[in-house]
């Protein structure tokens, strides 16, 4: 009990930086959670995506902190509480598609989209930015609103490409990340800001590891079954 109310006041604690500005402690250990995640996701790892899923967890109470607590001093943001709630849903998929790979013996190849592919994924960007920002603002998200609604549908598209082994889901995350930043300093959120400052250098990083793996990749070979035609016409010949 001692230890559950330790851990309690652990997660609760928070750093008092320069200018009065505070900082979650479990805000630090959530994208801690989810720089671990994204390195394994650069390597390939099955368990990339449970520990995401708990640097999720942790990170949704923080985003969620001043409806949980009237006290707290920062700002809820809607889309980033939501897209956490996303992360765990899509990281449940993804987990179970590269488990399969894993237990097949291999590891998920990446490989690039169709173009058709990449168009929709710029299409539902855009429109589904257009469609949440007034929904985000209804809600009483931070502005500016728009920006919020683009890191959870930009979030969605870059962790769903993830478990489909897309290349172009890291190029996804930079378009995430130029406009996550600004969003996050601005509502005093530094903590997660610094991670996606370090984040964006990380996924073009990722971008060009995942590139040279997929030319690397060994191609499949499929077994072709010999012609019964021509053992005939050799039979025929001697």
């Amino acid at each position: 009990m001692e230890f559950l109310r330790w851990l309690v006041d652990v997660f609760s604690s928070q750093w008092v930086l320069p200018g009065g500005q505070t900082l979650l402690v479990r805000e630090v250990i959530g994208n801690a959670f989810g720089l671990a995640s994204a390195l394994g996701g650069m390597r390939r790892k099955v368990w990339a995506w449970p520990v995401g899923i708990v640097g999720n967890l942790l990170l949704l109470t923080v985003f969620l902190a001043s409806i949980l607590d009237p006290a707290h001093s920062l700002p809820a943001l809607l889309g980033q509480a939501g897209r956490q709630i996303m992360f765990i849903a899509v990281a449940i998929y993804g987990w179970i598609r590269w488990r399969r790979a894993a237990d097949e013996g291999g590891q998920v190849t990446p490989r690039w989209a169709s173009n058709g592919t990449r168009v929709g994924l710029v299409v539902i960007l855009v429109v589904g930015t257009v469609a949440l920002t007034p929904v985000f603002r209804a809600l009483g998200s931070w502005e500016p609103v728009w920006a919020d609604a683009w890191t959870f549908v930009g979030s969605l598209l870059a962790t769903y490409g993830m478990a489909k082994g897309w290349t172009e889901f890291w190029l996804i995350w930079i378009a995430v990340d130029v406009v996550g930043v600004p969003l996050l300093f601005s509502s005093g959120y530094y903590a997660t800001g610094f991670m996606y400052v370090f984040y964006g250098a990380f996924t073009a990083i990722g971008f060009v590891v995942w590139c040279r793996a997929q030319a690397n990749a060994k191609p499949q070979i499929e077994t072709i079954l010999p012609d019964p035609t021509v053992h005939r016409t050799d039979a025929a010949d001697g």
